[in-house]
This record gives structure tokens, C-alpha cells and sequence, in this order.
């Protein structure tokens, strides 16, 4: 569910900019470098993650978003979607070969756990707004992260345990969503990550897995563009994959239920302490990353 101009009131979306959240980072005298992402952590060998300094980061974003996105970038041209605006239920393809020109260095801080850095912040979420408790055992635990990256970050097919509303504050991203009864096309990985569920097909290099593209191919999705202040629910167990357009900040916030906490997140936590006991899919994970290797 896309909810148009959903976050539009928050003051978040009206305060965070590249800029504030920069001013916010270097007026922290106890800042730390933070693990930032490189390159799609979803395929093939996790890399060594760099630990940078997240101020100088964010500044070279605010400069690179005000330039004009480039009109033929993205997985629709702005000249396709108004196409497909004016057309409603025509059927449509999406540029696979733009995705080929994404650069698996580039650097993008994803799932930084903001709030636990900057507790202040939250008063600027109105997370309720989204997620209102209809009652005790509807309650919603939630919790929140940011990412934050220039144009033409991937993050890779995947899908989440948890629920997920996914708030875009700058920026423009690109979504293809699957539920879960295409999985038996969307190849699942034995990768291991906490809380998700990875695919082997790398969505920006399509052209070089011949097998797994014939079975993606045969997958029934959906596309989503989330604007600036727009708000895209994902039901848990739902596939996605995500592209940037231009320099982002978005907020992912994943719930579950106390009920969803006690059964679901009880297993996710066994099955993640036999991985650290090396029982499980040691060595094939997102959480101990090869330096050197990809």
C-alpha cells in the first residue's frame, strides 16, 4: 500500500535534509566512524564493510541532490511513467539495462540505527500516525532505521520477517514488490541473514545468470515510486528490491507484534545463535564479511 503525501506532516520530513543531519553528526564531539555498505550485501560474498564518518558523507549528498535527476535514469524514464500515468492498467516493462551500469562500490549507509545514536529524534516521527494501537495486543514494537545514499543504490531482492512501512523523506526510489506465493520463482538463497530471507538473482546483473533470469522472468510483481514524503507499507514475508533515482533519506520501520515477537522472533533468535556457534550457514552470511573478496 502506497500512501501519497504520508509523511508529509512529520517534522521530519520538513527538518532532516543532508545538511541538518550533517550539522547534527559534527556537533556530536563523541562521533564515531559508522559501518557503511558496499555494494549489494545481498549476492554473492559479503565484502568488508569501511567504518567513514558520516558528516563529510552526507554533505557530498546535498550537494550531488541539487543537481536535476537525469530524466532517462531509473528503472522508468520519466518520459515511460507518464506514459503509463495516462494508460492505466496498460502492461509495461522496466529498463533492466540501466541497472547494469550500477557500480558495486558505491558506498551507502544503510539500517543505521539512528534513533539509538540520536534518541532526540524521535520526537520527530509520528510513528502512531502510521501505526496506531487499536488495542494492547495489536500494539506494534517497532524499530527504525535510516538509509541514507546517493543515486543508483541497489539494495537486492530480499524479503523481511517483520511488517515494514518504508518513509521517504528526499529523494525518489524505485520499488519492484512480490508476495510471497511467487517465491518458488524468486530463487531463495541459503545465505544467511537475520530477520530476511535472500535470493541468488542479482536484479543489476540480470544478463549474467541466465538460469535465475528465466525463472525471475516468470515472477508476477509489482512496481512502486515513492516520492518525497509518500509512505509505502511492505507486509512481512513480502519479496522486494529497491533502486535509488536520485540521493536519498529514507526511514525503514519494522513492527511486529508482541504475539509475532514471541513466536517468529524466538526462532530468528535460535536459528541465529546456532550461526554464531557455527552450526549454521557459517561462513555464507551478511553478518561476517571477506575482506578482499566479492
Amino acid at each position: 500500500m502506497l500512501v501519497k503525501g504520508g509523511v508529509k506532516h512529520w517534522p521530519a520530513f520538513r527538518q532532516w535534509s543532508f545538511e541538518s543531519l550533517a550539522d547534527l553528526c559534527e556537533s556530536d564531539a563523541s562521533e564515531a566512524p559508522v559501518k557503511f555498505t558496499d555494494g549489494l550485501v545481498e549476492q554473492g560474498v559479503t565484502k568488508g564493510r569501511p567504518f567513514l564518518p558520516v558528516a563529510p558523507y552526507l554533505r557530498e549528498l546535498g550537494k550531488a541532490a541539487r543537481k536535476t535527476p537525469d530524466p532517462q535514469a531509473g528503472l522508468l524514464t520519466v518520459e515511460r511513467l507518464e506514459h503509463i500515468r495516462k494508460n492505466p492498467g496498460e502492461r509495461f516493462h522496466l529498463n533492466w539495462v540501466h541497472m547494469q551500469s550500477f557500480k558495486p562500490t558505491t558506498l551507502y549507509l544503510a539500517q543505521w540505527d539512528i534513533l539509538e545514536k540520536f534518541p532526540a529524534l524521535r520526537k520527530e516521527l509520528l510513528i502512531k500516525s502510521l501505526w496506531p494501537d487499536k488495542s494492547a495486543l495489536d500494539r506494534r514494537l517497532t524499530w527504525e532505521y535510516i538509509f541514507m545514499g546517493p543515486a543508483n543504490t541497489v539494495t537486492g531482492l530480499h524479503n523481511d520477517f517483520p511488517h515494514n512501512w518504508f518513509c521517504q523523506f528526499r529523494g525518489t526510489k524505485e520499488f519492484i514488490l512480490f508476495p510471497p506465493d511467487q517465491s518458488p520463482h524468486l530463487c531463495p538463497a541459503k545465505k544467511y541473514d537475520w530477520g530476511a530471507t535472500l535470493s541468488d538473482i542479482n536484479v543489476s546483473r540480470l544478463p549474467e545468470q541466465p538460469k535465475e533470469l528465466a525463472s525471475f522472468e516468470k515472477a508476477s510483481g509489482i512496481y512502486a515510486r515513492v516520492e518525497a514524503g509518500d509512505a509505502l507499507f511492505i507486509p512481512k514475508r513480502t519479496w522486494h528490491s529497491v533502486v535509488s533515482r536520485e540521493p536519498s533519506i529514507s526511514l525503514g520501520m519494522f513492527g511486529l507484534t508482541p504475539y509475532e515477537v514471541a513466536t517468529g522472533g524466538a526462532w530468528a533468535t535460535l536459528r541465529d545463535w546456532a550461526h554464531h556457534l557455527h552450526l549454521y550457514a557459517w561462513g555464507n552470511c551478511t553478518c561476517h564479511q571477506v575482506l578482499g573478496k566479492g
